[in-house]
């Protein structure tokens, strides 16, 4: 609306009077120009539909007249979404001209007759106009209209400081579009000169590439000739410009971070033109690469990647063996820091996109072997893990896998695309370059295997078992000599793998390992489809294990003669292998018969064990013995017998020996098998094999576990492998701890002295002489000083060896104290599988005390991030696996002296600690406890079942429930709780608080009754206010639970409302000035229980005396004691409003004539300027037409009652400039605000009509007097414009003078005005 108003053209152009239709029309080309793109889209669409439904020619016409203007707007977004709603209504009403359009725009935005500041306007409304057209679809279909915008656009192009490359990219985009005949017959004419000048400008090189590639008719090699002297684009002349021109474009798009079109349609034509090796080979390598910078080398990677659709397999092979691979290779190699900008990523999403398009299986395989042949010193710079693999063709896929174990036995380093950075060179020179080189790829081949298996590509079984047996035979067996009944050994390696290789080997193979064992199962079979709906893993499609099948071909290499194991078996080794393929046999006839999972579990960790037979002989040979016993019993079906104290360990206590020292190995297979062992055995576990558990988390025995830190030590001497990732976290997350650690303990080592190094060197240096007294001038001669010298580094050697061995001594603890806590955390695994499985099991209540005392330790100890998770894992494990379980032991009536016992042993503990967070879960364990207790019933009870109150007679199953105690002893728990809540509510220091017996009432309803007493007790009898005050707050929650009344008659509910209505009473005497903090929260707790009170005792009718509580709530209603707290005067008269008593209202404060009689201190004020003076603002009042403030009476208020430094108009009451009558009675102002009005003028009828009349003249005279001194006031300005030479002074005098008279006149009439309202 500003725009148009502003040009005034929309006035003049408007006969039909389309501007007064309304504001939603107009709206429309506000929100096109709105900065968010939803709101520009909505108004777009608004503005289309309106057109549409209305069909008005002139809102049409304005609409087009308005969308040409804004193509030029200067506001953000504007230019584009006008430019978008003017292509929609041109699509829209195709009766448009699009030859008018265009001259409307060439016209209101004309490039010449403008200014220069605004031809940047000019040249967007231009370019927006000519790109509406386009988008409208049209500009195709008139032949007149696309030549006139071809001819603008090229206009545009001079305009390259404010449109930069926009034309020539709009231009290009047009002629794509364009039909050949279009274009032979109107556009190749004004075009010539721009494709005849194609290698001038990268713009003009695009636009004759797309026109080559969209009109080959007619653009042919004559015409080419004809316009720049040669038939084709890409030719030894031209190729110099070529990378001229790519260098221009790679620089300038450098931030795009993609290929240019130019570079790509530049590759395209060669294909075209049968020049794809020269352009590649001269124009890529030997010029664009040449320029070492990288925006070039960029361009030439995006080449290469982008090329790969285009190219056949003799071109691939072209360029996976070229420079730029090798370029390529060297990029990702050096660009190792953080901080560089990594090309690799970008380069397996161009591999990624072209084997997911490709079909090709042969080019396929082409590429995933170039690049895995590009090596650093032998190792490929392709990824290992690279997740591209999951687009090849199964045949493809099977052609990789045998190239890759092809290259593993003979490696062919010639095919290979190798390189070696300056800083290798220098450190390899005195090394086997060639051993290196293959070791280096036949590790990444063994990754690279393992990964295809883990890989989402589809896959067959047989590919994942040939993977698998070619894994495990290089990692643990030789071949003597081929044989074609193994495959695997049917050729021998070119170079022997030596023994470093084969443990590297091993651990791929673990890892390998791992992934079968999560693997899903494979195949389309009905078989399949069922065990993966049942999220079966780790086995085929037939139900077998894929470690079973690995176990039975290490049984077909140990039993063959062509090949031997790298670490032979001995013979006890051997038939400790013959028994566990025994007994893995029987477990599987006993599938079906007995627990399958248990059975499975077994398998899993038997055949393990015998597959690390080949790794670690000697240590898996004890275990695998023990663990062969222990499942021969765990499955045997002979009655168990009972063992005396010191009868040999249980098959289960071995067995949890066994899962404990695996646990302790860094393979996160064995500790999954173990835990899914461990959790089969719970229903078997006995009291000593769960203490074998509980010692490993016992803090005071961590001197005696040194058996699972060797273990620890061992492990990780070895090299990480892939199933080792999970360990690595916890060891660097203490590697902060230790460097500092480290320097507190060189500091402190540089401060000791020790005594006996001292007196050593005091020898010394008295053995030479050097500690002479001050008579002795004698100098030791050379040979004695040096022999001196000798004698003293010597010593100071030994001093340094001893350091450095205390040093290694506290390293070393430390590094056992890391190792222990980690196998510690592994261990709390086992203890929260037990007690989620077997939370019914009564040897639950013997994990509670070591859990408390591993909180308790961790809570007083360094607070390091590893001891903070192991605290976190515990006080997890107890608060939800233990406490809050739901299911809990239901067979503990013979152990309830024992139960009994815990519990007071427990809230003892809580009563006597100092530290209150530990202190809950002590009371949290004492409340799982009472929960077991009160679940329990009593085979036989000695006593008679509670006898339910008369008026709970007939209660519901749910409350008999709530009745019941079970195998609670009463007054036993009573007692100690009770005591537990006196120590709360009357000692100062302790650890228990309030929130824990909230808990307590909440979770046992029954235990209200019988501690109702002491809380009532402590209301008045607790140690300090806050006591009391958390007495009151508990007592009324307990009076909440609606249960309560369940445990109590209506005599004892009322006698226990009455007392604590008369220890309130108490309370409430006591009570002084509530200046304190404390005091006041006591107060309002108080109060907060005695409103629940005095409710209860009138719903509920009981027969309660309240007159002596009403006489201290009467004498509590003081300004000096509660009066002065708005929280504590609100609970007071809600209590007060149950004793019928009402809070007074507040009367209105009057106007008080003492203050209107005294006249205001007004501050002196310095001299102000003219148009700063009060009579300058009174004008501005007058108007804008605000209406003075009315007082009271309905009058303008007197000066007294004003703000300070107003003044009420001039103007009579009512009336309003402008208007020709007067409205005594108009209640709201001209601006809309309303005169408030007391109604006094009602009331006092005709009485107060006289008084208006006399207050009227008093103001005539007030308003005459100001107006005199105002003309007085208005002469000083006039003096200062007469007299130009008044000096300062004379200024502020005169404004003085004219104050203090301004001043008089107001005391005047404040004066006359007093007698009037005391009146």
């Amino acid at each position: 609306m500003a725009e148009m108003e502003g040009t005034g053209a929309g006035v003049v152009a408007d006969p039909h009077g389309v501007l007064r239709q309304g504001r939603v029309f107009l709206d429309f080309f506000w929100d096109i120009a709105s900065p968010e793109r939803e709101v520009r889209l909505a108004a777009t669409e608004n503005l289309l539909r309106h057109l549409r439904e209305g069909r008005k020619d002139d809102e049409l016409k304005y609409a087009l007249k308005r969308l040409v203007e804004g193509l030029g707007a200067t506001r953000q977004a504007a230019r584009p979404g006008f430019s978008l709603a003017l292509a929609q209504v041109l699509q829209a009403f195709e009766e448009i001209p699009m030859c008018s359009v265009l001259e409307q725009i060439k016209e209101k935005h004309n490039l010449e007759k403008g200014k220069k500041k605004l031809v940047k306007n000019a040249a967007f409304g231009n370019f927006f106009g000519v790109v509406a057209l386009f988008q409208s679809g049209r500009l195709i279909k008139d032949r007149k209209a696309l030549l006139e915008s071809i001819q603008l656009l090229q206009q545009l192009v001079h305009h390259q400081t404010h449109l930069r490359d926009l034309p020539r990219k709009t231009l290009i985009d047009i002629v794509s579009e364009v039909p050949e005949t279009v274009f032979e017959e109107v556009l190749f004419g004004i075009l010539q000169s721009d494709l005849a000048s194609a290698f001038t400008s990268p713009d003009n090189l695009h636009l004759l590439l797309v026109g080559m590639q969209k009109f080959p008719g007619v653009l042919k090699p004559r015409n080419l000739k004809k316009l720049f002297g040669s038939s084709t684009v890409v030719n030894e002349q031209n190729i110099p410009r070529l990378v001229e021109l790519l260098q221009s474009v790679a620089k300038s798009e450098k931030k795009e971070k993609k290929l240019p079109s130019v570079a790509f349609d530049l590759l395209q034509v060669s294909l075209k033109e049968g020049a794809f090796e020269l352009f590649w080979k001269e124009g890529v390598e030997d010029g664009l690469l040449k320029e070492k910078s990288g925006p070039t080398s960029y361009m030439c990677y995006r080449l290469l990647g982008s090329a790969l659709p285009l190219l056949s397999l003799d071109q691939l092979q072209v360029v996976l063996k070229g420079k730029v691979m090798q370029h390529y290779g060297e990029h990702v190699v050096t660009t190792q820091l953080p901080d560089r900008f990594k090309f690799g990523p970008d380069m397996e999403a161009y591999i990624d996109e072209f084997l997911n398009s490709c079909d090709d299986l042969e080019r396929q395989l082409a590429v995933i072997i170039g690049f895995s042949t590009l090596t650093n010193q032998g190792n490929p710079v392709f990824s290992s893990s690279s997740k591209v693999v999951r687009h090849l063709h199964p045949v493809a896929l099977q052609k990789y896998v045998d190239w890759l174990k092809d290259m593993f036995l003979r490696p062919d380093l010639d095919c290979c695309l190798d390189f070696s950075s300056n800083r290798q060179k220098h450190n390899w020179e005195n090394v086997n370059i060639a051993h290196l080189k293959i070791t280096r790829l036949r590790k990444w081949i063994m990754h690279r295997l393992s990964t295809i298996i883990e890989s989402s590509v589809k896959k067959e079984e047989s590919l994942v078992m040939d993977i698998s047996r070619f894994c495990f035979f290089h990692a643990f067996f030789e071949a003597k000599k081929t044989t074609a009944q193994i495959c695997e050994a049917s050729g021998l390696p070119a170079e022997p793998l030596d023994e470093q290789f084969h443990s590297i080997a091993e651990n791929h193979f673990f890892g390998l390992l791992q992934t079968l064992n999560t693997l899903t199962v494979l195949g389309d079979t009905a078989k399949a489809a069922a065990l993966r709906e049942k999220h079966i893993h780790g086995v085929t499609a037939d139900g077998k294990l894929w470690i079973f099948l690995l176990v039975e071909y290490a049984n077909k290499l140990l039993s063959s003669e062509h090949v031997k194991a790298v670490k032979p078996l001995t013979k006890g080794q051997r038939d400790a292998w013959e028994r566990t393929l025994e007994s893995v046999k029987n477990l599987q006839k006993k599938e079906n018969k007995s627990d399958s999972a248990k059975v499975v579990a077994f398998q899993q960790l038997l055949l393990l064990m015998a597959i690390h037979l080949f790794k670690n002989p000697s240590e898996t040979m004890d275990v695998l013995s023990d663990l062969l016993k222990c499942t021969e019993k765990a499955f045997s079906k002979e009655p168990k017998k009972k063992k005396a104290d010191n009868a040999e360990p249980g098959w289960v206590e071995v067995m949890v020996e066994i899962l404990l020292s695996l646990l302790a190995q860094p393979s996160l297979l064995i500790r999954r098998i173990s835990r899914s062992v461990f959790v089969r055995i719970c229903p078997n576990l006995t009291k000593r094999g769960l203490q074998l558990i509980l010692d490993v988390l016992d803090p005071y025995q961590e001197q005696n576990e040194e058996s699972a830190v060797v273990v620890m030590e061992e492990s990780n001497k070895k090299i990480k492998s892939t199933q080792d990732v999970d360990e690595e976290g916890s060891e660097d997350s203490d590697e902060d701890d230790t460097e500092e650690e480290n320097d507190s303990g060189d500091e402190e080592k540089n401060e000791e002295v020790d005594d006996d190094f001292r007196s050593q060197l005091m020898n010394v240096l008295q053995a030479g002489n050097a500690l002479g007294g001050d008579d002795s001038d004698e100098e030791l001669d050379d040979e004695a000083m040096m022999a001196l010298d000798k004698n003293i580094s010597a010593l100071f050697a030994e001093q340094q060896k001893r350091i450095q061995a205390k040093k290694d001594e506290k390293d070393r603890i430390r590094k056992e104290a890391i190792l222990r806590r980690d196998f510690k955390i592994k261990v709390l695994d086992l203890i929260e599988a037990f007690l989620t499985k077997q939370s019914e099991n009564p040897l639950v209540f013997d994990v509670i005390e070591p859990l408390l005392h591993v909180i308790e330790q961790c809570m007083s100890s360094n607070s390091g991030k590893q001891e903070v998770d192991f605290l976190q894992k515990t006080a997890n494990i107890f608060r939800n696996s233990l406490c809050r379980t739901k299911q809990y032991c239901k067979k503990a009536d013979a152990l309830k002296e024992d139960l009994h016992a815990f519990v007071e042993r427990l809230v003892n503990k809580a009563c006597k600690h100092t530290d209150s967070s530990v202190a809950l879960y002590y009371f949290s364990a004492s409340l799982y406890l009472l929960k077991v207790l009160k679940g329990n019933t009593p085979d036989k009870s000695s006593t008679l079942p509670t006898p339910l109150p008369e008026n709970h007679s007939e209660t519901t199953p749910q409350a008999s429930q709530l009745l019941s105690t079970g195998c609670l002893d009463m007054e036993r728990v009573t007692a100690l709780y009770r005591e537990a809540l006196a120590q709360l509510l009357t000692k100062r220091k302790t650890a228990l608080t309030s929130s824990m017996f909230h808990d307590f009432f909440s979770r046992f309803p029954i235990m209200c009754k019988p501690l109702a007493d002491t809380l009532v007790k402590c209301i008045t009898a607790g140690a300090r206010q806050h006591h009391q005050g958390q007495a009151c707050v508990l007592l009324r929650r307990v009076l909440l639970i609606p249960e309560i009344k369940l445990f109590m008659t209506e005599q004892e509910w009322e006698e226990l409302i009455r007392e604590s209505i008369n220890q309130v009473t108490e309370s409430l005497k006591m009570v002084g000035d509530c200046t304190l903090k404390a005091e006041k929260e006591k107060v309002g707790k108080t109060f907060e229980l005695l409103n629940f009170l005095l409710k209860t005792v009138t719903t509920e009718n009981l027969r309660v005396k309240l007159t002596e509580l009403d006489k201290v709530l009467l004498a509590l209603n003081w300004p000096e004691r509660i009066g002065n707290s708005a929280r504590l005067d609100s609970l007071y008269w809600n209590v007060m409003s149950w004793l019928n008593h009402t809070k007074p209202k507040k009367e209105k404060t009057t106007s008080k004539p003492v203050q209107e009689v005294e006249p205001l201190k007004r501050k002196k004020k310095g001299f102000l300027p003219e148009t700063k003076k009060r009579k300058n603002r009174k004008k501005g009042n007058q108007e804008n037409g605000v209406a003075p403030e009315a007082g009271e009476d309905g009058e303008p208020a007197a000066p007294e009652e004003q703000a300070l430094g107003t003044e009420p108009p001039k103007q009579k009451k009512g009336f309003v400039p402008g208007s020709k009558h007067k409205n005594q009675n108009r209640g709201i102002g001209e601006n809309g605000v309303a005169m408030e009005d007391s109604g006094e003028e009602a009331v006092s009828g005709g009485d107060a009509v006289a008084d208006k009349k006399k207050k009227k003249k008093k103001q005539n005279m007030n308003r005459k007097r100001k107006g005199d001194a105002d003309n007085e006031a208005k002469q000083v300005p006039a003096a200062k414009k007469t007299k130009g030479s008044v000096s300062q002074e004379t200024q502020q005098k005169q404004g003085k003078a004219n104050q203090q008279k301004q001043g008089k006149a107001k005391k005047k009439r404040k004066e006359k005005k007093t007698p009037a309202l005391q009146e």
